[in-house]
């Protein structure tokens, strides 16, 4: 069975508005999905700096605890040297022929307080650092996920321009991808 002119003409012409419609959006196609492309491979570096900024916050904050621990202990030796030292001085005031012995051990202990205490105070001014160090990686884990939401909302609305043949998708995710990379910056300034 062959097909009559006239529907050999009605093919021809559909063929002909299916490859006019395929031209005029093929620059948008090709635009739309250039950025996709794009918005993936930040998307996916954002993600990598987000993973390593929450890693480097909890690691911050584990050796925070480390050096408050160490500072903890450093005051508790601290107290028990003192303590010694109040003990020794007391029983070199009670006199007697150990005396001096007792004099000497707590000018000893009141020697080591003052070392054992500047030891603390320096875990403490480790501790501080760290914490430090932990809620700035935190800050910046928190607008890596800003910056890696909005790029996945940029390649989510691109597709919606391929769907629909619409400029105006594209540019919407043209504007979250300068915005997720503008925030991804500022997560380092």
């Amino acid at each position: 069975m062959t097909d009559s002119p006239l529907e050999e003409l009605e093919a021809h012409e559909h063929a002909e508005h299916a490859e006019h419609a395929q031209h005029a959006h093929d620059k948008l196609l090709t635009y739309v999905s250039i950025t996709i492309a794009i918005l993936a491979v930040l998307s996916a570096v954002v993600g990598s700096l987000e993973t390593v900024a929450s890693g480097q916050a909890l690691s911050e904050k584990n050796e925070a605890v480390l050096s408050q621990a160490r500072a903890s202990d450093s005051w508790a030796f601290y107290q028990a040297k003192s303590l010694k030292k109040h003990i020794y001085g007391i029983a070199a005031d009670g006199g007697g022929p150990k005396a001096d012995k007792y004099r000497k051990t707590q000018s000893e202990n009141a020697a080591d307080e003052d070392k054992i205490q500047d030891e603390a105070k320096t875990f403490e001014k480790e501790r501080d650092e760290k914490l430090k160090l932990s809620e700035t990686a935190e800050n910046r884990h928190h607008k890596l996920t800003v910056s890696a939401t909005l790029l996945h909302m940029g390649i989510a609305i691109a597709t919606i321009a391929i769907i629909a043949h619409r400029k105006w998708p594209w540019l919407a995710s043209l504007f979250l991808a300068v915005a997720g990379s503008a925030v991804a910056i500022w997560a380092y300034i």
